[in-house]
């Protein structure tokens, strides 16, 4: 059975009947069965539906669940394979060749007995001709009805300005990076796989558990501090203490998320969960179904969790259009709230990421609480339930012990949690700023892995001293190619990533801390002015319509 050789078309028509089919080094998976139960949520999952997904695959999974994904494969594939759009991207397929026979010949058996049949009923609207329709409302403009005049106000409302700006975005890429031609492509490919090779011979992927050691020293200090400070009464530099104190663990968090510590899943997990739920509230299942998406489909408008958050920040003029996320499954509005809010988002982007913790709650207790989006079983079915128990222990010892029963008055207790959560923004604006200012365009299926997170992810300078205020995230460029290389090696990977980007032809994208900010206030900048070129291609759209029906 895995021996089966697959057709392009067969596959095609098994995503047709609804298969999750995806190709790994030349395998064929059907990954229907592990959709509900994959640790990394099922969007990760459905975004490579159709595609070639080895690189991917790879680059976030260890090496025991590689060979884990075996037990899925049904087939393999021959030569090279070409990349489906996957179908939760929109992707159209047509069914096998047996199925389109007997949707055929069930046609013409429903024509034959529509024909034969006596009923004179008039024919219903619905099935009417085209012709038919055009000639009946040619014959009526007198009484447009309100609601067709607000369908072809909205049909009229697409500025050709924001097309060409979108055009000109990929012209700018494709002139920037090697061409997308599959040969092009696949040697850079072949050169991604020889430096990760590199990187496994020069031990990067080891841990260095001795600089962990160094992190736990300063992790228990700074809790002291806090402790410290609540015990005497000095509630505002308590509060500052513990923001710092959180702001530092999120990085030994996101490599443990990654599996970059021990590389064993549950023994990582395990850290994760602990780091993250007990000691900060926060949920490492939500972030890692966040965080695998972001990796895969990193600064795309429509897919990318980490840059949809609209009504507050846009990108990308393409969420003007009221694109529909198939991360969150809903239409993001371009309403009146967001197109006030983005016009201004260059000033109010400090501001907002000053209290971005408290909505991260809200997103974790979502996800814990959801019924399907954390696994109920599987290999990671019971990381819920720890996680609840990490969410109900933070809670009594920050809020009922510390903020309830140690901080005698409410103007305290205000202070102290404005204080400890308002510290933490510089984490915030780190973890946006190697990406809201790169690429948000969308240059097709034959563009490699390798180019398309170098396209859209940036690095930041920084001395080495200052590597634990950034806390690995400043390399988030060499972290997209080698996720799973732990933090405390990448600044020595940096420099075998960049040697890659100058052998393929492919930009290395750098600033220092200063420039990056930037260059992210000024694409924020940049598209608030494209709000308000767009309202005005509204309302000039919108009289134009008005005065060309009152003309009738």
């Amino acid at each position: 059975m895995k021996d089966q050789i697959y057709t392009r078309r067969q596959i095609e028509g098994l995503i047709a009947d609804g298969r999750k089919i995806i190709i790994i080094d030349g395998q064929v998976l059907k990954a229907d069965a592990w959709l509900p139960f994959h640790p990394g949520g099922d969007k990760s999952i459905l975004h490579m539906v159709g595609r070639d997904a080895t690189d991917e695959t790879r680059a976030l999974h260890s090496a025991e669940t590689l060979v884990f994904m075996r037990k899925f494969v049904v087939g393999r594939i021959e030569g090279k394979w070409d990349n489906f759009l996957p179908p939760i991207q929109g992707g159209q397929f047509r069914k096998s060749e047996t199925d389109e026979q007997e949707e055929d010949i069930a046609e013409e058996t429903a024509a034959e007995s529509s024909s034969s049949s006596s009923s004179t009923a008039s024919p219903s609207p619905l099935f009417e001709p085209v012709d038919g329709l055009r000639e009946r409302r040619t014959t009526s403009t007198s009484s447009v009805s309100s609601l067709s005049l607000l369908d072809e106000l909205d049909r009229s409302l697409k500025p050709t300005s924001m097309d060409d700006i979108t055009s000109a975005q990929i012209a700018s890429d494709l002139a920037k990076y090697p061409s997308l031609s599959p040969l092009t492509q696949r040697h850079i490919v072949e050169k991604y796989h020889e430096l990760g090779l590199r990187l496994q011979a020069a031990g990067l992927y080891n841990c260095p558990y001795s600089a962990y050691a160094i992190e736990a020293i300063r992790y228990s200090i700074i809790f002291s501090a806090f402790l410290l400070c609540l015990r005497y009464g000095q509630y505002a530099l308590s509060g500052a203490f513990l923001g710092v104190f959180w702001h530092q663990l999120v990085f030994t968090a996101h490599d443990a998320g990654h599996i970059a510590i021990t590389h064993s899943y549950h023994v990582d997990s395990t850290i994760g969960i602990i780091i993250a739920d007990f000691l900060g509230g926060l949920s490492i299942g939500w972030w890692k179904r966040n965080h695998n998406v972001h990796h895969i489909v990193t600064n795309s408008p429509e897919h990318d969790p980490d840059i949809e958050h609209v009504p507050f920040f846009a990108i990308s003029h393409r969420f003007f259009s009221s694109l529909r996320s198939s991360y969150y499954d809903r239409v993001m509005d371009f309403d009146a709230v967001a197109q006030f809010a983005i016009r201004y988002q260059h000033w109010l982007y400090y501001p907002i990421l000053t209290f971005g913790r408290f909505n991260l709650y809200v997103l974790s207790w979502t996800y814990l609480l959801s019924p399907t989006q954390a696994p109920r079983r599987g290999p990671a079915w019971w990381h819920r339930y720890l996680e609840l128990a990490g969410q109900l222990f933070f809670w009594y010892w920050f809020g009922y012990l510390t903020v309830y029963r140690s901080i005698p008055t409410i103007s305290s207790r205000v202070i102290f949690i404005l204080i400890s959560h308002m510290i933490t923004a510089p984490l915030h604006v780190q973890i946006t700023l190697s990406h809201f200012a790169m690429s948000t365009s969308d240059l097709g299926l034959t563009e490699s892995f390798p180019q398309r997170m170098l396209r859209t992810t940036m690095d930041v300078d920084c001395p080495q001293w200052l590597d634990f205020v950034h806390g690995g995230l400043q390399f988030q460029a060499v972290h997209h190619l080698f996720p799973r290389i732990p933090r405390h090696n990448l600044r020595a990977a940096q420099k075998y990533v960049k040697a890659f980007c100058e052998d393929v032809g492919i930009p290395y994208a750098i600033y220092g801390f200063g420039e990056g900010n930037k260059e992210v206030i000024g694409r924020l900048s940049e598209v608030a002015k494209q709000v308000e070129i767009f309202e005005e291609c509204r309302k000039h759209a919108a009289k134009e319509l008005v005065e060309g029906h009152q003309g009738h």
